[in-house]
């Protein structure tokens, strides 16, 4: 079957202002995440895609834009599926505060049983996503073969809950999966089970190197957490 190129938009006016964004409605790139995008063309140079496939919310079609400049010609597509999870009445707040909902500890430890009040569940988000994807790999192979490949544009919760999946880890797992703003993810699909072949790659090993300070957050988040939404990618 066909292989998923899955790029997590560049970092946005919210994940810089630590706020989870969810699906409102005016969330751009910032200066950071416009020259992220704009190395995207680069980067993916030598891969031949057969299409694209964006979530319809604004920063990922910014993200995308500078590589369909680059590449005239390639079908872009929006699937509402594979768009951000619906936080519902946390749509907007800051991460900060949230971390003390009691919510907040199920979305960490248990996220299979979380559902967001005025939104929808991990396990609902994660289904969607899932099926985004197996409709999109049929699609894509029955038009250009098995040996094409295809890249969505979705964000840092949906593409973690793609990789859980891929491996056959449970969703109350997927926490322990970070991808950064502007990354790529590879997974190629066959007839009997999916291979990860790159995971939250950036060309960059900045975000390896050791805190410089104790009071520097983790990259995981405070005392190990995996931050709602995806963050802001290293500093």
């Amino acid at each position: 079957m066909a292989t998923l190129i899955l790029v997590r938009h560049g970092r946005s006016t919210a994940n810089t202002a630590g706020l989870l964004a969810g699906w409102t409605p005016g969330v751009a790139l910032d200066d950071r995440g416009t020259a992220q995008a704009a190395a995207l063309p680069a980067r993916l140079a030598g891969l031949e895609l057969a299409a694209a496939v964006t979530s319809p919310l604004q920063r990922c079609l910014e993200t995308l834009q500078p590589l369909l400049d680059a590449r005239p010609g390639l079908p872009l597509h929006t699937d509402e599926r594979i768009g951000e999870c619906h936080y519902g009445e946390w749509s907007g707040r800051k991460l900060a505060e949230l971390a003390d909902e009691p919510l907040m500890e199920v979305v960490q430890r248990h996220p299979s049983a979380a559902a967001f009040p005025g939104g929808e569940s991990m396990r609902a988000m994660q289904t969607r996503a899932v099926d985004a994807v197996r409709d999109w790999n049929a699609r894509v192979e029955q038009e250009h073969g098995e040996d094409a490949a295809f890249l969505m544009c979705s964000h840092g919760d949906i593409i973690k809950s793609l990789v859980a999946d891929a491996l056959g880890m449970h969703l109350d797992l997927f926490q322990r999966i970070h991808v950064e703003p502007c990354s790529v993810t590879a997974i190629r699909y066959t007839r009997l089970r999916p291979f990860l072949l790159r995971l939250g790659d950036t060309g960059d090993l900045g975000a390896l190197r050791p805190r410089a300070s104790a009071t520097e957050p983790p990259e995981g988040g405070p005392d190990g957490a995996a931050v709602v939404g995806g963050g802001a990618g290293a500093p």
